[in-house]
């Protein structure tokens, strides 16, 4: 039997939260949070929608799952984002705390892999290039059309 509970197919969900956020004009960032093979959080950027600088996509995810949850710790969970998490996304996944994270896209310029993935918690499993190509169009896409 085929696993279809893969990270390909919840990137694929974060995928969708991203085009979200593409269509209203907001960096098209997406994630979710999997909880026992179920998405329980999802959310995209919205920081000009919010006027909030902290409304990122990872940020609003780990809200919605520890409310999802009723714990503030995220420890049997993956959070999939299809852009490398930047330091102050990295820091509050630090605390929630997830047993993995996923992502798509490296961000050399404000991801937080710069710092080296000592920004996460230590018990934190880390994956990164789940369907990067993917990733990386959709936002390519979307700052050459705003050119």
């Amino acid at each position: 039997m085929i696993e279809v509970y893969t990270d390909d197919y919840f990137m694929k969900e974060a995928l969708k939260e991203a085009a979200k956020a593409a269509e209203e004009g907001e960096v098209p960032v997406g994630a979710v949070v999997v909880s026992n093979k179920r998405v329980i959080a999802r959310a995209y950027n919205q920081v000009e929608r919010l006027e909030d600088v902290t409304a990122h996509a990872e940020m609003l995810a780990i809200t919605a799952a520890a409310n999802h949850l009723g714990s503030k710790y995220l420890e049997e969970c993956t959070v999939y984002v299809t852009l490398e998490p930047c330091i102050m996304c990295a820091g509050a996944l630090s605390w929630a705390r997830p047993k993995r994270v996923v992502y798509g896209a490296s961000d050399d310029k404000g991801g937080f892999m710069r710092q080296g993935k000592s920004l996460l918690h230590p018990k934190t499993q880390l994956e990164f290039g789940v369907m990067h190509d993917a990733c990386v169009r959709l936002l390519q896409d979307f700052f050459q059309a705003r050119r």
